[in-house]
């Protein structure tokens, strides 16, 4: 039997992939969460940070969940974090310089997760829980469909791991002091922020997350105390000098029934005041800690503040929420390369190693790849480029398509095509050019569409061009200033139609704009 190498050249077994690695270790099934907030102290935080350095991970990512449960701004933050990826177009990218069959696989793959739709937006949401606990793990369940080998995905939590004793590598909790190692072709196994060096314990953003977390807790809980304490008016009730006990018994009940009832009765001879704090000292400060908390997070999450503060706090100017947006683009581009790397190594490789006879080395293996392109203006590239053509720039196809967003299109596929222009009457046209104090008379005479095949016909525009780009240069050479070229040029060709008029300031503008830095580097 051949035998299958996993993605670092080692030879597997494909025994170990007759069912998930976790169905031999029965302890992980068994195990129940506990919650990790009661109780938390900076001590005690700092305590569970440590032992998560020294490879024990089971408090801190227990602490981990238990944060984002709790926090509603924590868990808002970072849901737009992970469903900002789920969003983006995908596809499978052969190598560069493919072969036939490596084209085939590529295609077969994109089938293959076309096809599943949902369990892979279920994989890429697992996946990003990577962000705050620094790794996700989802493990992969091989079934038999049709003689293929196609995997199923089972998100696993972060309690279920511990590192080695180099503290770099994750494996699996067992009886043993260093853990059982993950088998090859059973993991999707995304480690994020890949580029941080120290341990693996330390990757997670909820490492930086946790410690205003703390604070906005101990904020929250001196604001609910401040809230008990002072946030009803105090009733107060008065007796007369030569009060009994009895007396003074029943004001205290009166006071008590009042302030749970709104409802009492006490003698005629006492009085009851009931005054209101002014004070909001405390109120301001607890709530600016907890503000101060909500913004330190949404900048570690989103790198910025404005999609999540609003009122006088959020405000901001339309140029710096533009700049902030920029800002997120940039986190979900570094997210969607990442994702792509490990769905390249854990996913891509296993499917076309166990279904397509293998690939020859991860180098050579079809990668996935998320659409990082930003939309473009269609209309300014439509009224830019037939210009720019027309000047004589030479503008390859492919990389038009590409910056539009516009697919090649495969062979026999339909496409669009450009609506049969009306019948033209021939004509003249006429081109006059004023330079200095002569007159330069430039004529050519339009063929007739009925009789000139295309190549004339695009010979004769190509000869126009060439005049007009002749007289340009000298135009531009002359000028001493813009407004002068400008004047030069609606002298010589204000007769022109508007489209052909706008063409011809166009490339005037270009030249200008090339002589003016030629210029600048020669020292004029």
């Amino acid at each position: 039997m051949t035998k299958i190498l996993d993605q670092f050249g080692k030879p597997i077994d494909r025994v170990v992939l007759d069912e998930p690695q976790t169905a031999r270790i029965s302890a992980l099934q068994n195990q129940y969460l506990t919650p990790m907030l009661g109780g938390l102290t900076p001590t005690r935080l700092a305590r569970t940070l440590l032992e998560a350095d020294q490879g024990n991970l089971l408090d801190q990512h227990r602490l981990f969940a238990d944060m984002e449960e709790r926090d509603g701004h924590l868990r808002a933050e970072m849901d737009k974090r992970k469903n900002a990826i789920v969003g983006l177009s995908w596809d499978i990218v052969p190598p560069r310089n493919a072969s036939a069959a490596e084209k085939a696989a590529a295609e077969w793959v994109r089938e293959v997760l076309q096809d599943a739709v949902d369990p892979l937006e279920d994989l890429l949401l697992a996946m990003m829980e990577g962000v705050g606990h620094g790794f996700s793990s989802v493990e992969l369940e091989w079934r038999n469909e049709g003689g293929e080998l196609l995997p199923s995905f089972h998100p696993r939590p972060q309690e279920w791991f511990r590192l080695d004793r180099s503290r770099t590598e994750l494996r699996l909790m067992d009886a043993t002091m260093d853990g059982i190692p993950l088998i090859p072709f059973g993991w999707v196994m995304h480690t994020h922020g890949k580029a941080k060096t120290g341990y693996m314990g330390r990757m997670g953003l909820y490492r930086t997350l946790v410690w205003p977390f703390l604070y906005k807790a101990y904020a929250l809980g001196d604001f609910a105390e401040f809230l008990e304490t002072y946030g009803l008016p105090i009733i107060v009730g008065k007796y007369h000098s030569g009060a009994t006990g009895e007396e003074k018994d029943s004001l205290m009940r009166a006071v008590t029934a009042l302030g749970h009832d709104a409802r009492a009765i006490m003698p005629a001879e006492m009085t009851l005041e009931v005054q209101k704090i002014t004070g909001g000292a405390g109120e301001s400060a607890h709530l600016k800690m907890m503000e101060w908390a909500e913004r330190s997070q949404s900048k570690s999450i989103l790198g910025q503040t404005l999609s999540a503060d609003t009122g006088a706090n959020g405000g901001g100017s339309y140029a710096l929420g533009q700049v902030h947006n920029e800002v997120r683009h940039d986190i979900m581009r570094s997210d969607a390369r990442q994702l792509g790397a490990t769905l390249t190594r854990d996913l891509v490789y296993p499917l076309i190693a166990l279904n397509r006879g293998g690939v020859d080395g991860l180098s050579r293996c079809p990668r996935f790849m998320f659409d990082l392109g930003e939309a473009v203006d269609l209309k300014a590239y439509a009224d830019a480029l037939p210009g720019l053509v027309n000047i004589g720039l030479k503008v390859p196809v492919a990389w038009a398509q590409e910056k539009l967003q516009i697919p090649q299109p495969k062979d026999g596929e339909a496409v669009l095509v450009p609506a049969k222009p009306e019948s033209q009457p021939p004509a003249a046209a006429a081109l006059t050019l004023q330079l200095g104090t002569g007159t330069a008379a430039l004529s050519a005479e339009a063929p007739d569409p009925s009789e000139a095949d295309a190549d004339q016909l695009g010979a004769a525009t190509a000869a126009i061009w060439t005049a007009r780009i002749d007289a340009i240069k000298a135009m531009v050479d002359q000028a001493t200033d813009l407004t002068a070229l400008q004047r030069d040029l609606v002298a010589a060709f204000g007769g022109q139609p508007p489209e052909e008029l706008v063409k011809i300031m166009t490339a005037a503008m270009a030249l200008a704009e090339i002589k003016g830095m030629a210029d600048a580097q020669a020292g004029r």
